[in-house]
């Protein structure tokens, strides 16, 4: 009966000595190779994809960083930029290790990728827990950022960009109402203040006018100076923070499902890393185990002359 190695897959019985067992183990060791093969180059596709939009996302944010001035805003909760290159360099080491790893068999690569890539999960699942025991914390916290933000909004193109469409997104206007923006230099209400726009809003704030060509910029002026019913009839007057937990809340189904999406696809790019590994270390040991057998019978079968003398042996 013919022997096939379980090392070399397309090691096949030589057709004299074929039999019923031997087509068996070679069918078997094709199957084998076939669901190694699914599984090495579906995880490759997976981090190639992702690696490539992590590249892209930080060029955007060097380009975005250096389109700016010198002076802007350097803080990485308020500066988009920043968050943007932060973001896609981490992402693009995290996948650089599943995609290379992968494609070369390299297990050091692959057990930096899946040692990373829990860490990540078990953070995001951890940040999720800590924010739904803590949601008053939570809360506060996002609130002062986003007063932050607000106080920069002059200083950082990106940044006020970004807030812009969220008031245009949301329909809303400041962080509780419209009077945060007094927080804002430019938009004070004071007299001192030599600011056009003092007492007003940005323009993001303003009720959207049907059938309008023409964008008017100084739709906000002078809002703050009156209370939320006559404001209310040009501006939005309440906050960004209550329109958004609204919006959660009424899409919850939406948010938990591109949440469980997110966190199922990072599970499963974990588990065909683990898989090839241990698939790889399988096959190493195979390998080793099968040149010390190859060594024993080579040193079993030495030829030795007749009358050859031992004794030195």
């Amino acid at each position: 009966m013919c022997c096939v190695s379980r090392l070399t897959a397309g090691m096949l019985c030589r057709p004299s000595h074929a039999s019923s067992g031997c087509q068996i183990t070679n069918l078997q060791q094709t199957a084998a190779m076939r669901g190694y093969r699914t599984i090495k180059y579906t995880l490759f596709v997976f981090c190639y994809f992702f690696w490539v939009v992590s590249a892209i996302l930080t060029a955007v944010g060097i380009y975005a960083k250096i389109a700016k001035e010198k002076d802007v805003v350097d803080t990485l909760t308020v500066d988009p930029a920043l968050l943007l290159i932060v973001v896609g360099s981490l992402m693009f080491l995290i996948t650089f290790l599943g995609c290379f790893g992968a494609l070369r068999n390299a297990t050091c690569l692959l057990k930096a990728f899946v040692g990373t890539l829990t860490t990540v999960l078990i953070l995001q699942v951890t940040a999720g827990v800590v924010g739904y025991v803590f949601t008053d914390k939570v809360m506060e916290r996002t609130e002062k950022l986003m007063m932050k933000a607000i106080v920069r909004y002059r200083e950082d193109r990106d940044l006020e960009n970004a807030i812009d469409f969220i008031q245009k997104k949301f329909q809303c206007c400041g962080v509780q109402s419209y009077k945060d923006w007094n927080q804002n230099i430019y938009f004070e209400c004071s007299d001192t203040n030599p600011s056009l726009e003092a007492c007003g809003v940005p323009f993001s704030c303003c009720i959207p006018v049907q059938n309008q060509t023409v964008l008017n910029t100084m739709c906000g002026y002078g809002m703050q100076q009156l209370d939320a019913g006559p404001a209310g009839q040009d501006v939005f007057t309440i906050g960004c923070l209550e329109k958004i937990i609204w919006w959660a809340k009424n899409n919850l189904l939406l948010v938990a499902g591109l949440t469980a999406g997110l966190l199922l696809l990072e599970v499963c790019m974990i588990s065909l890393a683990a898989v090839q590994i241990s698939r790889i270390q399988k096959v190493q040991q195979q390998k080793k185990e099968s040149s010390a057998r190859a060594a024993t019978v080579r040193k079993d079968s030495y030829w030795y002359p007749a009358f050859a003398d031992f004794d030195d042996d």
